[in-house]
Parts: structure tokens; sequence; C-alpha cells
């Protein structure tokens, strides 16, 4: 379980503020965390990382038991960015990261670059956006990780390899596995996650299960709409 007690997150030079009171990551769930650009999604993320260029005030996070930056091994993380050297081959990738990380599966990653239908023997920095996207979900999926954290895993893919993405992401997620993603693609991820976390303003303003929203007759971005106060008809007083 990801624990994450009064934690404060803040960059000096920008105003955005991410307070989070109390909220846990349990094991075996598919959790999206949704919201505007700005809410404070991906610091969300890079705050359970110990990444990046935050201040942290007060607060603790807790990675089944310990603080966070005694538990790499159980934490993978899938951004745009990527870990990769570029004049690296996918193979030679592969032989980097299982270095770092002892539990990497070198069968699940070569099952995995077939599945996207990349060339384990190109050079990274010939890949498009798209390719190097692909290879980035690869590794992460691979390194045997209790926690696997991915910011925007849709950006730049078409309807259709998302769709792909999506059920793969079923398929091959393991019963010690959990997955926390933030997205924008909200309507298409309804029906694959256990759970979502709404972020507005930098702070929590609702956690609810799918079940749950099912039970309320609603939709998720009928609760964002909500809980974030959005007013679908304030276009109009613009065009009067």
């Amino acid at each position: 379980m990801i624990e994450m007690k009064h934690v404060e997150k803040s960059y000096p030079d920008s105003r955005m503020r991410l307070v989070i009171n109390e909220l846990q990551f349990r094991k075996g769930e598919i959790t999206a965390i949704v919201g505007a650009n700005g809410s404070g999604k991906t610091t969300l993320l890079k705050a359970i990382m110990g990444i990046g260029n935050a201040q942290y005030p007060f607060g603790h996070i807790l990675v089944d038991g310990k603080p966070n930056v005694q538990q790499y091994e159980k934490l993978s993380f899938i951004t745009e960015e990527g870990s990769y050297l570029p004049h690296m081959t996918p193979a030679e990738y592969a032989a980097f990261l299982a270095d770092f990380f002892p539990k990497f599966d070198h069968n699940r990653y070569n099952r995995l670059l077939e599945y996207f239908e990349l060339d384990a023997d190109q050079r990274i920095k010939t890949m498009s956006t798209g390719q190097k996207s692909k290879l980035e979900i690869c590794a992460g999926f691979s390194k045997q990780a209790d926690y696997i954290i991915m910011d925007e895993p849709f950006n730049g893919k078409d309807m259709f390899t998302r769709r792909d993405f999506l059920k793969l992401l079923i398929a091959n997620m393991k019963e010690e596995e959990s997955i926390i993603m933030t997205t924008h693609i909200v309507d298409e991820i309804e029906n694959v996650i256990d759970r979502a976390i709404i972020l507005h303003k930098g702070s929590v303003q609702a956690d609810v299960t799918i079940d749950e929203l099912r039970e309320q007759g609603m939709t998720l971005a009928e609760k964002m709409s909500i809980v974030t106060g959005y007013k679908p008809n304030r276009i109009n007083k613009f065009m009067e």
C-alpha cells in the first residue's frame, strides 16, 4: 500500500501547490487521477516517486510501510520523457534496466516489444514519439514493480492504439501489481479502472470507485463536472 499523509508539495517559481491530507493506494487496483490541467496530477505522481524540484514542508509518503525513497525497486514510473539514452536500441535498453532492477523480466519485455511492433535493434533516437512512448510502456511493465505509475500514457496515441493499450493493461496486470495513472481520456478508461481520484486546484475533491458511480447512475465525467464546479453553459454568456 502507498500511504500519503499531510503531504504538501510546492515549487518556488510557481503558484502550483499540492495539498494531500490523507490518501492511500491499495494493491491490485487500477486508479485514475483525473482533473484539469494544472490541478496537480503530475505533481502528485512525482511526490510518490520523490522526484522533482519540490519542497516538502511537512508530511510523509510510505510504500509498504517504508519511506518512498527507500522503495524505488517497488515503483515503476512511466513518462513521456523516458529513462533511456537515445543512442541505445531497445535490446540495449533492456540490459541497462536489468542492472538497476534485479527482477527485470526480459521475456515480458520482448513480448511487449512484439505486441507494439517495435524493432529490438533499432536506435531509439530514430523512433517516432509514439514508438518511444510505447517503448517506455514495455520497460515500465517489465521492471516487476509492485506499483506502476503512469503520467498521461495515452498522449500522442491514436484511438486504436489506446484501445490496444487498454486491452494490454487488463491482460498483463498481475495480481500483486497496482496501476496509478493520470489521464484526460475519461470516457475510454471508465470501464477499465477500479477507482478515480478527482483533483481540483491542488487538492482531492473526490475519491470514488467506479462501482459507486454506477450505483448512483453517474458517469465519471458527470462526477468531475459536479465536484469541480464546471458550468457547461457559461459559453452562452460569452456569445451574447
